[in-house]
């Protein structure tokens, strides 16, 4: 059976658990001797302490906020998704952006984001000359609900 194996860097890291049976994601805390201040409009890389090994290629281990982090904190994470690869063993860091006006003080132990396992698809890659055609063809960002793309589908 595949496990996620996790390995504690510091003594007073947090071992990520699910808050609930039906949880997806595991909850990953701050690992900080004091009190970190993100300024306004500042970043950080918040250490958790810990770092961990999927069992082969074909999981992938993503990094979201929680939910709480941007509507009760004012924090978001700094690269949208965070990507940690089967073969990486370092310690997982979180990295934050505050968007309010005033400066944020992350706790140690505080819970901020949260690591899910996913399988992931390892496709060769092979270049091609020609795509084949679909009806939304090369429409970008809102072209679905455009009326151009739906006079095609009809």
């Amino acid at each position: 059976m595949d496990e996620l194996k996790i390995k504690r860097l510091r003594e007073n890291a947090v071992i990520p658990t699910r808050a609930t049976e039906g949880s997806a994601g595991l909850d990953l805390s701050a690992c900080l001797d004091k009190p970190m201040a993100i300024p306004s409009g500042g970043r950080a890389l918040i250490p958790t302490g810990i770092a961990i090994a999927l069992p082969c290629p074909a999981y992938v281990a993503l990094l979201f906020a929680r939910s709480s982090l941007g509507m009760r904190r004012g924090l978001m994470l700094s690269n949208g998704v965070g990507v940690i690869d089967s073969d990486y063993r370092g310690e997982i860091l979180i990295g934050v952006y505050n968007f309010t006006n005033e400066p944020c003080i992350v706790e140690n132990g505080e819970r901020l984001a949260q690591l899910v396992v996913v399988p992931t698809a390892l496709l060769p890659v092979c270049e091609t000359q020609d795509l084949e055609n679909t009806a939304r063809g090369a429409g970008g960002f809102g072209s679905t609900g455009t009326a151009a793309v739906r006079e095609e589908r009809t």
